[in-house]
């Protein structure tokens, strides 16, 4: 087994000093397994990216994006990335998070259970399954 790699261990503890308001509120509803039972990490390190919430257990990795996401071509590689190596990626808007927080739960939920296995690329939802992208 390889230790701990240390650079990446110091850039994620740098990573979850800065939440952003709607990171906070998520992560409030996803911290202690609230959700649905499932247990989520804050930026936990994938490949060269950072995941924003990751549930290793359904290799679900979970994005908040704010104005500064939209088209945005390191977002398309990151999530051809992921979807490349096994993880579904869902991104959520800032104030979708902040607004509508209760559907952005029953979204992941439903994702969690499997009642939600298409892509979805809207403007207020992006859901990449694993194995699927568009």
């Amino acid at each position: 087994m390889r230790g701990a790699n240390k650079g990446r261990t110091a850039r994620a503890r740098s990573l979850r000093k800065v939440d952003n308001d709607a990171e906070a509120v998520l992560r409030a509803e996803l911290r202690g397994r609230r959700l649905a039972g499932r247990k989520f990490v804050r930026q936990f390190p994938i490949g060269p990216y950072y995941a924003g919430f990751a549930c290793r257990e359904a290799l679900l990795m979970v994005e908040v994006d704010g104005s500064q996401h939209v088209d945005s071509a390191y977002d398309a590689r990151r999530n051809a990335f992921m979807n490349a190596n096994e993880w579904s990626v869902v991104r959520f808007w800032n104030v979708d998070i902040l607004k509508e927080c209760e559907a952005v739960l029953e979204t992941l939920i439903a994702v969690l259970d499997g009642r939600r296995t298409e892509g979805t690329i809207s403007g207020d939802l992006t859901y990449l399954p694993a194995g699927r992208l568009p």
